[in-house]
């Protein structure tokens, strides 16, 4: 049977002989073999400063690979908002996304509609979200998150309520 999507994840085993696997996939396939990638995060962040390559990494070699480019369904494509909303009665106006990424969990909540939450326990700074809030630019500004807290251990006492 003819494969019909190669997807693209977080894979620490990933190799040049899954890399081409997936290329050998995507080539008998042809344009109607899906590429499907979960998300273009360039790094995660580990304690101390130190991060480790993100999944971006693995998407962006099986494109370069095939010569094309991967349908995103994770953050921010809003794919999977959507996935959801359809599923539940998700009313976008009493939703928050909460996220430490400007470029995907915050710019998702905004495409989406959706009360934005930057906590500051990843890989984005406050000074980079003031740098959007301050810039003229229409795509900094759909980075902008509507509020931000230090952790997210800051929302417990609220919850709480």
């Amino acid at each position: 049977p003819a494969v019909r999507a190669v997807l693209v994840g977080f894979d620490e085993h990933f190799s040049y002989a899954k890399l081409c696997q997936a290329l050998r996939y995507l080539l008998r396939g042809g344009p109607d073999c899906l590429l499907v990638g979960t998300n273009r995060d360039h790094r995660l962040p580990l304690e101390g400063g130190a991060a480790i390559p993100g999944t971006g990494c693995l998407v962006k070699a099986v494109e370069t690979a095939a010569q094309r480019e991967a349908f995103i369904v994770g953050k921010p494509n809003r794919y999977m908002f959507d996935c959801v909303a359809s599923e539940f009665d998700i009313d976008p106006a009493r939703t928050i996304m909460v996220g430490d990424r400007l470029d995907t969990d915050i710019l998702m909540g905004n495409s989406c509609g959706l009360t934005t939450l930057l906590t500051l326990t990843g890989v984005t700074t406050l000074d980079e979200a003031k740098g959007h809030q301050e810039s003229s630019c229409p795509a900094r500004q759909s980075l902008v998150p509507d509020y931000y807290v230090d952790s997210i251990a800051d929302l417990l006492p609220a919850l709480e309520d």
